[in-house]
């Protein structure tokens, strides 16, 4: 749609509304005010338009989420025909809805093996909230309470929520309300850039990496340990991709100590890496007994999370369980469940989970390779549909910019301005694109973000900083 289609929207009239009312997340609001909100008004395939009519690529599927692009009629549809039947019902008092019957069922078909039983959440944090209700609730029915301390990753990132936010392993964010609360504990995420040791290959730096969890685990002793859970690729962390040799081995030292393995595919699942979950693919390989999803299990449209429960857990939850005091007014809700059928159904129909593995995200994987070249750019990555890479001051030596300048920050801003959705963690450039892009899409996010690169780069020249 040109920019003189939309709709006229007086864009200062709205900034001021938005500081005078709305507290938006991970935001310093007094800061933010300053500088004034964009404000997005319109998304059609992989586009947004602002309220200035400006067109930008969304690099980022809104926030990790939009993985069928905007502007689906299917699924708007979907939702409409279940809002005018049944808008809302609950999932207590021995009740369900038709959706969630149907959601349930699909989601077992396209889980990994061994997956039967689904509970549903609004959100993938309220997802991970559960994970650690339904970790320490079987192993006090298996007779081993004391097992209830989980082991997560310094930089992970498993939601915002007491719970998610305690999993997680963000800094600022434990700083913020006393976290994580008891019985979490964590590890060293596996950062090659960061902790990586001169001329070590990848291959010993991933089994290395994945040793600080058994050290861990003995530190702590087996008998206390109840779980580990790792995003199969680190999301909101900056894109971190272990190396092949990594998650096999923690396979192995879950196996080995009989604790559970908790995938957090909140990013991860529904096609963002080529496959239906992230530890289907080869590079990952795990067997979880958990799984946490939310965003692109309905692309977005609106909101749903929820835990792939295995028949290990699922078996004893049932058989001895009695009542499990947990869940949420809105699990399973049936008009969120409709679009997410709808969205699971387009996604087989249309055949994008193949359409990714076999063509896009080797295009993209070339695609964003060739930034590589640019001076500031190295340690250029991607699986499936995710991709990453580090902005340094100077390449030959790889040294980083000092943090306070922002650089991140100042590429992120000329990114929008040049029409694209990139964002920025810490030295890290990173994208997570709709898995319905065509090639032509790429190229032209590639150019724009190579513009963005040359616009850093200038001006850090002219401010003296390289």
């Amino acid at each position: 749609m040109p920019s003189s289609d939309l709709p006229r929207f007086d864009t200062a009239a709205l900034r001021a509304q938005d500081a005078a009312h709305h507290l938006h997340p991970f935001t310093d609001t007094q800061s933010l005010n300053a500088s004034g909100t964009r404000i997005i008004v319109r998304g059609a395939g992989v586009r947004i338009w602002d309220s200035d009519g400006h067109e930008i690529i969304d690099g980022m599927s809104g926030l990790w989420c939009v993985n069928l692009g905007y502007g689906r009629q299917d699924l708007v549809d979907a939702a409409t025909r279940q809002m005018q039947t049944l808008p809302f019902y609950n999932a207590f008092f021995k009740t369900t809805t038709v959706p969630a019957i149907e959601l349930a069922s699909l989601l077992t078909e396209i889980a990994p093996p061994g997956f039967q039983h689904v509970f549903f959440t609004n959100s993938g944090s309220e997802g991970n909230d559960t994970i650690i209700r339904l970790v320490r609730r079987y192993w006090d029915l298996m007779g081993q309470p004391r097992r209830k301390t989980i082991i997560s990753r310094r930089n992970a990132y498993h939601g915002s929520t007491l719970g998610g936010a305690s999993l997680g392993g963000m800094s600022g964010m434990h700083a913020q309300g006393d976290l994580p609360i008891p019985g979490i504990v964590h590890i060293d995420q596996p950062y090659q850039l960061q902790h990586g040791h001169a001329g070590e290959s990848a291959e010993h730096f991933g089994l290395r990496a994945a040793s600080w969890l058994e050290a861990k685990i003995r530190e702590l002793g087996p008998e206390n340990v109840a779980a580990f859970i790792g995003e199969p690729v680190q999301g909101a962390g900056g894109v971190i991709i272990p190396p092949a040799s990594y998650w096999p081995e923690i396979q192995r030292i879950c196996d080995h100590y009989g604790i559970l393995l908790v995938s957090d595919e909140v990013i991860c699942g529904f096609g963002r890496l080529g496959h239906w979950f992230g530890c289907q693919h080869p590079h990952i390989g795990t067997r979880p007994d958990l799984i946490t999803f939310a965003k692109g299990v309905t692309s977005g449209y609106l909101p749903l999370g929820g835990v792939l429960v295995g028949e290990r857990i699922a078996k004893v939850l049932i058989e001895r369980g009695g009542e499990f005091q947990h869940g949420f007014t809105y699990s399973g809700h049936p008009t969120c469940c409709a679009v997410a059928v709808a969205n699971v159904q387009a996604m087989r129909r249309e055949g994008v989970i193949e359409r990714v593995a076999q063509d896009l995200a080797p295009y993209l994987a070339t695609a964003f390779g060739t930034l590589a070249d640019h001076p500031l750019v190295g340690d250029v990555q991607s699986l499936g549909m995710v991709a990453g890479l580090v902005l340094y001051k100077d390449k030959a030596s790889r040294t980083l910019f000092d943090a306070e300048l922002g650089v991140g920050y100042r590429c992120r801003d000329h990114c929008f301005q040049n029409g694209v959705v990139m964002r920025a963690v810490e030295e890290r450039m990173i994208i997570a694109p709709p898995l319905v892009m065509t090639h032509e899409d790429i190229d032209e996010m590639v150019r724009r973000i190579r513009r963005s690169l040359d616009d850093t780069w200038a001006g850090l020249r002219a401010d003296g900083l390289i």
